[in-house]
């Protein structure tokens, strides 16, 4: 199993931060989501690490894309990311580019 670390948690912040920008979403949007206690990273963080201690990093990366799946079918509420697939006519994948991260978590811990 990976070893938290200050690097994975680096990697992973920045990971965060762009997903949210393609997601069209805030730290605000995944403090709610994740049920951290403030919209700052490292409360954010915290929260992530937690799931790390209890499932690893294939946790972590099921937890952000069950997240990603309940934002996809709550986009009807009007979100941005919403409003800018309806405008480019786009059906949106539910699991976006995490999917794609938990098959490579899988793929390393299987090796």
């Amino acid at each position: 199993m990976t070893v938290w670390s200050s690097k994975l948690e680096d990697d992973l912040a920045s990971l965060l931060k762009d997903w949210l920008k393609h997601q069209g979403r805030t730290q605000s949007d995944l403090r709610r989501s994740l049920r951290a206690t403030s919209t700052r990273m490292p409360a954010l963080m915290e929260v992530l690490e937690r799931d790390h201690r209890l499932g690893g990093m294939p946790r972590v990366a099921a937890r952000l894309c069950a997240i990603e799946a309940e934002w996809a079918s709550s986009d009807g509420e009007g979100t941005a990311a919403s409003a800018t697939r309806k405008m480019a006519n786009l059906d949106p994948d539910p699991f976006g580019q995490l999917d794609l991260l938990l098959q490579e978590i899988r793929d390393d811990c299987a090796s």
